[in-house]
């Protein structure tokens, strides 16, 4: 059984007073994340989760709110926690490039300093399958911003299987990618529909019966959304929320 734990459910935009892009999941193996926003390290810190425990972050795009947490993350591991244990951090292709780049603009250059643990980058091309960390990752083209390189990841987690669907608006293509697995954590910005790029509640309750899998949770919840916590048609995810799968 894997444990899963939402440090951040909101849009970009911190709505309803929530955090970014973040999901905590321990397995058998060890614990990663799925999506690191700029809010992440407080996160981990509320909710008493050690940055010390996490093997790997796997990020779904390249907009800041799903991997703009990686440079203080980092710099959190060096001279905060002493870390001396391999991290690795997988995305879209170019995630090497981005994470340095953003560190740089931040004002803390990843490259001007010694690092007493092994950083590892892992590109996940679409379709492809790869070890990051202690789990398997297959990866998946969603239909979201192209130059923010968006996908879906299907995670192996041992015994069990999660889909995470990054920010994504509605493809054909998605139950097919969701089916079999035992939890599919779904973006659900909208209510209603009115942009491409992001998924809405009307849109998913049109399409519900499509979806075979065990659990099914929202979140990346814009302002209406947040309104509709635990009062819609589906679960939807706030943070701090943990489960088991």
């Amino acid at each position: 059984m894997s444990d899963v734990v939402f440090v951040g459910t909101s849009d970009a935009f911190g709505a309803g007073g929530r955090r970014q892009s973040a999901i905590f999941v321990r397995g058998d193996g060890g614990a990663m994340l799925l999506d690191c926003g700029g809010t992440t390290n407080t996160g981990l810190a509320a909710l008493g989760i050690e940055r010390n425990e996490i093997d790997a972050i796997a990020v779904s795009h390249f907009h800041a709110d799903h991997f703009g947490g990686i440079p203080l993350f980092l710099l959190a591991a060096l001279y905060e926690d002493q870390r001396k244990h391999p991290l690795t951090i997988a995305g879209p292709p170019g995630i090497e490039g981005r994470v340095r780049a953003a560190a740089i603009a931040l004002g803390h250059d990843l490259s001007a300093r010694e690092w007493p643990f092994r950083l590892d980058f892992v590109e996940l091309p679409e379709g492809s399958q790869n070890r990051v960390g202690p789990v398997r990752i297959k990866s998946f083209e969603t239909r979201h911003n192209r130059d923010a390189h968006p996908h879906g990841m299907r995670v192996d987690l041992g015994r069990e299987e999660l889909v995470y669907s990054g920010d994504t608006g509605w493809f054909d293509g998605l139950p097919q990618h969701v089916a079999g697995a035992q939890l599919f954590v779904c973006e659900c910005t909208l209510l209603q529909p009115d942009w491409e790029f992001h998924l809405s509640l009307e849109e998913l309750l049109e399409r519900k019966d499509q979806f075979d899998c065990g659990r099914m949770i929202l979140t990346h919840l814009g302002p209406e959304m947040a309104e509709r916590r635990g009062d819609c048609e589906f679960e939807t995810a706030d943070d701090g929320l943990v489960i088991k799968i």
